[in-house]
């Protein structure tokens, strides 16, 4: 179940980070690339990376962190990125937000770790 919450979110936001993408190209405006690299890293990339993780080790899975850890990440994934993009087209005031987004990716990879250095001398599943 974590696993592919996790896959599917991240999907979802690469796709969406994409779009931004395609319409920063468009636009010839390339101002909020750095909320656009965001979005694809921890919107994408360490979601997926975990959801793969997870559906290789089940034990990880199963691990009463992986559910905080998946949740704190997506939060994260949406948040780090928004504020970003918010701070460079509107303004300082959003700095909050990609604190606490920041502090949720962070605290996210750091639950991640800690399942990881638990499970990654667990035999995985077979196909």
């Amino acid at each position: 179940m974590t696993a592919s919450l996790l896959m599917r979110t991240a999907v979802t936001l690469l796709l969406i980070g994409l779009c931004v993408g395609i319409a920063m190209g468009m636009a010839q405006n390339f101002s909020l690339a750095p909320a656009h690299a965001h979005l694809n890293l921890v919107g994408f990339v360490l979601p997926f990376v975990s959801g793969l993780y997870y559906r290789s080790v089940p034990a990880a899975e199963s691990s009463r962190l992986a559910r905080p850890q998946a949740w704190l990440a997506i939060i994260g994934g949406v948040l780090l990125p928004a504020g970003i993009g918010a701070e460079l087209a509107i303004g300082p005031q959003y700095e909050a937000v990609i604190i606490i987004g920041s502090l949720c990716v962070l605290t996210a990879m750091a639950l991640f770790a800690v399942i990881v250095f638990r499970t990654s001398g667990l035999r995985t599943a077979q196909p």
